[in-house]
């Protein structure tokens, strides 16, 4: 079994980007489960809250959580052409105390996807991951990009992303992630 810890940039109920990643739980082979995270009950990082209580339990949990997925699937809104800060945020108490970052993050698959009402389809705030995901020692994925432009008419009123061929694309590359995640 390979399992995939999937997170979503944006904390909004009708996150298009959360129903992305929900789509892709969906779609997963068989073999495959990836178990989505929540960022949302994680604070604003803060170096005094950390020195004087140490790394808070919702931090340490997700912490734990990727350390032992096979993969992390990060799906990523792009806010004024780059990174939602609520997911830096989490990224950067992920990586506290800077010991702990081999354990959570070294050589872990890291793939990108990403949906937008506008046209960009989420290419610059997936180009804006790669110093972090460098950064920290992971292993980008590259053999596929997946960023959706357009995308608020193609998830129902549920929140379902319904538009057939991006559950297609979807489909293929969640599989081909899953099998490098494997190969790690």
């Amino acid at each position: 079994m390979t399992t995939l810890i999937g997170l979503s940039g944006s904390l909004r109920a009708g996150s298009l980007n959360s129903a992305l990643l929900r789509a892709a739980v969906e779609l997963a082979p068989d073999g495959v489960v990836i178990e989505i995270a929540s960022i949302r009950d994680v604070p604003l990082y803060d170096g005094d809250l950390e020195a004087a209580q140490g790394i808070p339990p919702s931090v340490r949990a997700l912490k734990d959580r990727v350390a032992a997925a096979d993969g992390l699937l990060i799906a990523s809104p792009e806010y004024n052409q780059g990174i939602p800060g609520v997911l830096k945020n989490a990224i950067d108490w992920m990586s506290r105390p800077a010991t702990d970052i081999a354990r959570v993050f070294g050589g872990k698959p890291v793939a990108l996807i990403g949906a937008t009402p506008g046209r960009g389809a989420t290419s610059l705030a997936q180009a804006a991951w790669l110093p972090v995901l460098r950064a920290l020692g992971t292993r980008a994925w590259f053999g596929g990009q997946l960023g959706v432009a357009g995308a608020g008419p193609m998830v129902d009123a549920s929140g379902r992303f319904t538009d057939e061929p991006t559950r297609a694309r979807l489909a293929v590359f969640v599989a081909g992630f899953a099998q490098a995640a494997r190969a790690r």
